[in-house]
């Protein structure tokens, strides 16, 4: 399995902050949310870790990979974009990823700026039923779940249909960036792209995806699991006021 990490954002809502650092690499209790997020992967899982970021940050994720002794798993990818203007979107980045390095591997794709303590190894052990899977969480009101992908499940917990940023969300419960799919839906990914399809948001590829493979889900809704979509000032400052790890 391959990981691929999404890191080409500019996190605009976060200036002055992230104007010369991206928002991946600002501190949550004296890690990186980078960093954090990276624990979090399986190694004797995940062969390696693939870091797409664009032009104007690239350099600091080399400095950064640098800085974990030269973690030999890790590869930082430049995507080349230099603004919101000209960036490939989410899934341009991941098929990007594939193309350059010639992936043809299950993948977990993960979004580098989203905080959370939790394990993935209950999305593992569902893939390892031979089904694909993303993570939700509940983030408890409507408010936040209109920033969100808000899917639609059957009783078995199938996606049968998935919104991104609706305005009136019909639940809280929202999908958090993390994804394992299995190799055949990098073929569906290059038919959703080849049909011109929007490669701006995870969550529209989602929507079209549940119409041509089974998705499934896992709900993480422990009293102690945290996730954190750190996206403004107040997020960041509230992810280092709450932010535990889990021991």
């Amino acid at each position: 399995m391959k990981c691929i990490i999404l890191c080409a954002g500019y996190a605009t809502r976060l200036y002055p902050l992230t104007r010369n650092t991206p928002k991946h690499l600002l501190i949550v209790k004296d890690k990186t949310i980078l960093d954090n997020v990276i624990q979090k992967i399986p190694t004797h899982t995940v062969e390696h870790i693939y870091v797409v970021t664009n032009q104007k940050f690239y350099q600091n994720f080399v400095d950064w990979k640098h800085g974990l002794d030269g973690h030999a798993t890790i590869t930082v990818l430049n995507d080349f974009t230099t603004s919101n203007n000209d960036r490939l979107g989410s899934i341009g980045d991941v098929a990007y990823v594939i193309d350059q390095m010639n992936i043809d591997d299950d993948i977990l794709l993960m979004s580098g700026d989203n905080l959370f303590n939790f394990s993935i190894a209950p999305l593992l052990k569902i893939f390892r039923e031979g089904k694909n899977v993303i993570a939700l969480y509940d983030v408890k009101t409507k408010e936040e779940a209109r920033k969100m992908g808000i899917p639609t499940l059957n009783a078995n917990g199938k996606i049968i249909g998935l919104i991104e940023k609706p305005k009136n969300p019909k639940s809280t419960l929202v999908s958090i960036g993390i994804y394992i799919f299995h190799k055949p839906v990098l073929k569906l990914l290059k038919q959703y792209l080849d049909e011109k399809n929007s490669p701006d948001r995870v969550g529209d590829f989602i929507s079209w995806l549940c119409q041509k493979t089974d998705i499934y889900t896992y709900n993480y809704d422990a009293s102690d699991d945290i996730w954190l979509d750190i996206g403004t000032p107040s997020q960041l400052a509230l992810a280092n006021e709450i932010y535990q790890p889990k021991a």
